[in-house]
């Protein structure tokens, strides 16, 4: 049974139940089980199976592995292959018991996943040392599992979307240049003292609401970007707060706290009153062939705002893939009312954001901004998982139904390709998205990427000037917390309650 099986089989008359028995087929080791299945629904996004698998089948296996035995197997006081079979099934049973339990399990697992229209977001808690075979009687084993949720599909072919589109200017170019380079200038005083855009500035912080005070910090330098985000939550107008201050005035912004925040103050909205100390500027290194070799491969400043024009460039299509996502799901799911319970979401966060890490990465994003597109994704686990766990349902629906897959080939050449824009080695690319376990979300993201293709290919666009409330902001981040405290991170917590609930449920019925 795989994560994400097709759907086939007929559903019942019952649309809260279903239930199968498989052709009768002889119980030679590779035959289709007999098996009855029942699937119930169990909540929200959740299934009950009941699996009933022919006592004949498992049998037949027994004795397929019995037969084998008798030929195979050495017992002391006989001569090889001549021990008696009763012999041989008193000695062996255990043994043989448990591998056809195992056997039989897994094609059961297998068989139901290609038989009826189950659609896992995780694979089922299934705990094979709960499973027997009884002495008489079918093998019978249960378990509940999280789903898709079922819907409708509109047609999908021949949307009406709009295409944002911009030409940058050498005024976008030379931004762009400016923030590459700012890790490598030199900060130094600045002469009028008035604080703009780019600049560092050294402040102490209070923050507080109505007269409360969270917490504070002292002497502490910010990168002024339009956006500053802290480890728990974001100040959008710190670029226009900021901008116009010189050292010795108080400037104040308003920070969303995150759901992750400390204190209780969760989602809360508060005050940051910096009180500036000292402005900086950046004195950009200088652009000397020597330089732009080293750091960039490149012989010339020109040659460099080519390659900027070019990143400017793929960032435009992905943000014009994302635009046109958001259409096609407010198209295609904008009235659904899926109930998707608080903890699944929570459970499901971690491999949402690594799909749209993987997205990311396959539109040629920046290490650096992905970074910080992930730093803005945590301000609010719940609300961003659901929107993108939106995304998943459509695009593997239109998946399903298009019968699009990956193969092992097909996720070599994406691997290779994310290794060229990435200007990296296939391998390099590979053994970090093993190491964090990645390698199913790559999946993922290439089949809704090929469901999200088939779309386009037969959409109509209008195009329209890019909203520079859709451009990626210039995000500036500091790993400091505004309020003080022990962070909570919802996911991990969501997903320790599971496992602690799994863990109890086994001590249980073990006693």
């Amino acid at each position: 049974m795989s994560d994400e099986p097709r759907p086939e089989g007929q559903p019942s008359d019952n649309p809260a139940s279903e239930s199968a028995t498989a052709v009768e087929t002889p119980p030679d080791g590779g035959a289709k089980l007999r098996q009855d299945v029942q699937i119930t629904d169990a909540g929200p996004c959740k299934k009950h199976v009941k699996v009933i698998v022919n006592r004949e089948d498992i049998d037949g296996r027994m004795k397929d592995h019995f037969s084998k035995l008798v030929h195979e197997s050495a017992v002391t006081g006989f001569r090889p292959g001549k021990a008696p079979r009763k012999l041989i099934e008193k000695r062996f049973h255990k043994e043989v018991g448990d591998r056809v339990k195992n056997e039989v399990l897994m094609a059961s697992l297998e068989q139901l996943g290609d038989d009826h229209p189950i659609a896992p977001l995780s694979p089922p808690d299934i705990d094979p040392t709960r499973i027997d075979i009884p002495e008489n009687g079918p093998m019978v084993y249960e378990f509940e599992v999280e789903v898709r949720p079922e819907f409708d599909l509109p047609p999908y072919r021949g949307l009406k979307l709009q295409r944002p589109v911009k030409t940058y200017s050498d005024a976008d170019v030379s931004e762009a240049r400016r923030h590459l380079l700012a890790q490598y200038g030199q900060k130094v005083p600045k002469e009028n003292g008035t604080v703009e855009l780019g600049d560092t500035i050294t402040a102490d912080v209070t923050f507080q609401s109505g007269g409360q005070i969270f917490g504070s910090i002292k002497e502490a330098s910010f990168q002024v970007e339009k956006q500053l985000a802290f480890k728990d939550g974001l100040a959008r107008r710190f670029g226009a707060a900021m901008k116009g201050a010189k050292a010795g005035e108080k400037r104040t912004v308003d920070v969303e706290l995150s759901t992750a925040a400390a204190g209780g103050q969760a989602g809360r909205t508060i005050q940051a009153d910096f009180e500036i100390k000292d402005v900086k500027t950046t004195r950009p290194p200088e652009l000397t062939r020597e330089f732009l070799e080293e750091q960039f491969g490149v012989p010339s400043p020109a040659i460099l705002d080519e390659g900027i024009r070019v990143a400017l460039q793929r960032n435009l299509e992905h943000q014009q893939r994302r635009s046109i996502r958001f259409q096609i799901i407010g198209q295609l799911a904008g009235n659904a009312t899926w109930e998707v319970p608080r903890d699944l979401l929570l459970r499901q966060a971690r491999k949402a954001m690594q799909r749209r890490v993987m997205e990311m990465q396959a539109d040629g994003v920046s290490n650096d901004e992905i970074n910080q597109q992930v730093r803005l994704l945590e301000q609010d686990v719940v609300q961003n998982t659901h929107l993108m766990l939106k995304e998943h349902f459509v695009m593997q629906k239109i998946a399903d139904l298009e019968k699009i897959d990956v193969d092992d080939d097909d996720l070599n050449d994406e691997i290779e390709r994310i290794a060229e824009q990435n200007d990296e080695s296939p391998r390099r690319i590979r053994a970090r998205l093993e190491k964090e376990d990645m390698l199913d979300a790559l999946a993922a993201e290439m089949i809704e990427r090929k469901a999200l293709d088939i779309i386009l290919d037969s959409a109509e666009y209008e195009d329209v000037p890019l909203d520079p409330t859709e451009e990626s902001a210039p995000l500036a981040t500091v790993d400091t917390q505004a309020v003080p405290g022990e962070m909570h991170d919802p996911a991990a917590e969501a997903e320790k309650a599971a496992a602690d609930e799994k863990e109890k449920a086994a001590s249980e019925e073990k006693q």
